[in-house]
């Protein structure tokens, strides 16, 4: 689904990220790795099309997207929920939601997706009509995930969704990731619990200074000695 050939991109003349290579294939949970600063979520901005690719070369179903405008890709299909939630503090959840579908011009699938966002997250419905700045940080970034999701995603980029968050929060999110796989949601996520990550994961990357460092299934990275001692605490 997402083929990422030796990308180069970075913030004037800093250079993030230098000649990654990595591909999510349909249907997988792929995760991201690494200490800040490395480039990860330069990554994801420049996936979603916020930051300007200038080397290499990236291709969403089978097509190159380079230079292509943000909103274009949601319509594609590429959704970032990104890291620090961003949603409108000033309008409602709902408005929220309703946001996350702009692109969208099926209204009886957008209220199934609505009610699909409030089973999964009962709290938003309870709040629907509530500034969304008025939220805690754990539903903030429930909404966030909702959001996303009504954009209809078929490859979901997820910045840091546990970030901040009290660990009930943090087991519900990722319960509600690995519901979005089995439902048929590609997703490629980039996390700060790197042992959460790769127990949900099918595979990893690791990342360090815009490079890729170590790619490999994530119960093989769950199990690597470099991998244990950096990012696991072991």
């Amino acid at each position: 689904m997402l083929r990422v050939e030796q990308a180069r991109a970075g913030y004037g003349a800093v250079e993030v990220l230098r000649g990654i290579s990595l591909t999510v294939d349909e249907g997988e949970i792929v995760t991201l790795i690494g200490a800040n600063g490395a480039g990860k979520t330069t990554t994801l901005h420049t996936l979603s099309g916020l930051v300007q690719l200038t080397g290499g070369r990236i291709t969403f179903l089978g097509e190159n997207i380079a230079g292509v405008p943000a909103h274009e890709l949601v319509r594609r299909g590429l959704v970032h929920a990104p890291e620090g939630r961003k949603i409108f503090s000033r309008l409602t959840v709902l408005e929220n939601l309703e946001m996350g579908a702009y692109t969208r011009r099926d209204p009886d699938g957008i209220a199934r997706d609505l009610a699909r966002v409030f089973e999964l997250f009962p709290i938003l419905a309870e709040r629907r009509r509530q500034a969304g700045g008025t939220l805690s940080g754990g539903e903030q970034q429930m909404l966030a995930v909702g959001r996303a999701m009504m954009a209809r995603p078929r490859l979901l980029l997820l910045d840091e969704p546990s970030l901040g968050l009290a660990p009930l929060i943090v087991a519900r999110i990722f319960e509600v990731i690995r519901e979005l796989s089995k439902s048929g949601v590609t997703i490629l996520l980039v996390e700060q619990n790197a042992r959460m990550a790769l127990r949900l994961a099918h595979r990893g990357y690791v990342m360090e200074t815009g490079a890729i460092l170590l790619a490999d299934a994530a119960s093989a990275l769950l199990e690597n000695e470099t991998v244990r001692a950096a990012y696991l605490g072991e």
